[in-house]
């Protein structure tokens, strides 16, 4: 991280007129170990700079990106001559903060990467010979540094671990494609991961047909995603203040089932996070306890506009954007019971575990095609199900959840277990 630029964009700001000025940065450092067709086939290195210089020049905000090196002078033409272009505005910035995080995670070695990468095709493959097996296994540091002439100095090192294994089966006309992968700080685990594909190749052993009704559904951890992005629309403070939240009017009402609870944690999972991108602090928040609304989160401007403080959710969606509300994680407290045991307790229904296409956004109205599913009956697994659409409301399926798993895992920034959902419609064709 190069300090001395950013308190050079500051200083020339300010002797440019400048009202105010930010300058946010981020480094970062990527080692990926890619394995093609069960091999071994390349190791990288990937390391990025990335400077955003902010500044109010009468009041009017100014925003310029560089990656790499570049000259501040020229940063600090650039955000002003952009600044005559936008209308003045209240600046909302941060005060006096001089705040060191820790380091979050630790570096592993590539080697390690790659063993674990072998050991987790292996695994696959003594099972399933015929197999192929892709893959990526990645080690992420990033150094995150915000600065601003209201004297905030904040900044903090995150090194993530990551990694995606897809293994394809092909049975004549018929081609299987199923893919996990894991999130985590300072230590994968590739014998879960491979357990977690053999499980789903163990199941897709016969295809099988599927009635076409209404039927309870099982959305695994993997899936589940799907319905979390809708209530994370739902819960944006800035779709509050344009009003297409169908929550405006819920603060305080039941919005969804009573088992249910949403809530961010900045300390939580791989995707903790010390301070959002204008330097609040993050913090504890409920979004819904027990199926009863608490909470919007939002940004600096939208708080203001909302006569609320910022919940430190304002974040960047890139590098040369304004800060927006947004989730730096979102947990759904779990409820018990495995995966095996969830199957158990359904009589007839169907497993929803990758799927084409994402849900309807903040309409909550989907209809996805079932990219790998498989079909339960007596509470056994029967068999794959192929050509199969399953739609219906989000928020209708929510009211009507009939169980939470105790399977919560980390996919993407959510942290969700597994769950079945009743009244959803369901349309197939013959498969076999």
């Amino acid at each position: 991280m190069t300090n001395d630029l950013a308190e050079q964009l500051l200083e020339l700001a300010t002797k440019a007129g400048a009202t105010e000025a930010e300058v946010y940065q981020s480094d970062s450092l990527s080692k990926p170990v890619f394995f093609e067709a069960n091999r071994l086939k390349q190791l990288e290195s990937n390391q990025s700079t990335g400077t955003a210089l902010r500044l109010w020049y009468d009041n009017r905000p100014g925003l310029t990106v560089a990656n790499g090196p570049v000259e501040a002078e020229t940063m600090v033409t650039k955000a002003i001559a952009l600044s005559k272009l936008n209308q003045p505005e209240e600046i909302q910035l941060t005060g006096n903060s001089q705040l060191v995080y820790p380091n979050l995670g630790e570096d592993v070695p590539s080697s390690k990467l790659a063993e674990w990468g072998k050991q987790t095709i292996d695994s696959i493959r003594d099972v399933y010979p015929d197999v192929i097996c892709n893959g990526d296994w990645e080690c992420d540091l990033e150094t995150t540094r915000l600065v601003n002439t209201q004297g905030l100095d904040s900044h903090y090192t995150d090194t993530t671990l990551s990694c995606y294994v897809s293994a394809e089966w092909v049975r004549g006309d018929d081609f299987l494609s199923v893919a996990d992968g894991q999130t985590e700080r300072g230590k994968l685990n590739p014998d879960r991961l491979a357990q977690q594909i053999l499980q789903r190749l163990n199941w897709a052993k016969s295809n099988v047909e599927i009635p076409s009704n209404r039927i309870q559904v099982l959305f695994t951890s993997k899936a589940a995603d799907m319905l979390w992005g809708t209530l994370q629309a739902a819960l944006n403070g800035k779709r509050v203040l344009e009003g297409s939240s169908p929550w405006v009017e819920r603060m305080d009402k039941p919005v969804v089932s009573p088992l249910l609870t949403l809530y961010q944690e900045p300390n939580a999972g791989p995707y903790s996070c010390p301070f959002d991108d204008e330097g609040t602090p993050t913090r504890d928040l409920v979004f819904v306890r027990d199926g009863v609304l608490q909470n919007f989160y939002c940004d600096r401007a939208t708080g203001h506009q909302l006569n609320m403080d910022t919940t430190g959710n304002g974040f960047r969606p890139s590098l040369s954007s304004y800060p927006t509300p947004g989730l730096f994680n979102c947990l759904i407290k779990p409820g018990s019971g495995s995966l095996p045991e969830l199957i158990k307790e359904m009589d007839n229904g169907l497993i929803v575990d990758q799927m084409l296409g994402g849900g309807g956004g903040i309409s909550g109205d989907f209809s996805i095609n079932i990219d790998l599913g498989y079909y339960v009956q007596n509470g056994q697994v029967t068999g794959r199900i192929k050509d199969t659409m399953v739609s219906g409301n989000v928020y209708t399926a929510l009211k009507q959840l009939i169980k939470l798993g105790g399977d919560a895992e980390w996919n993407g920034s959510c942290y969700t277990p597994s769950l079945i959902v009743d009244g959803l419609s369901c349309t197939g064709k013959n498969s076999s």
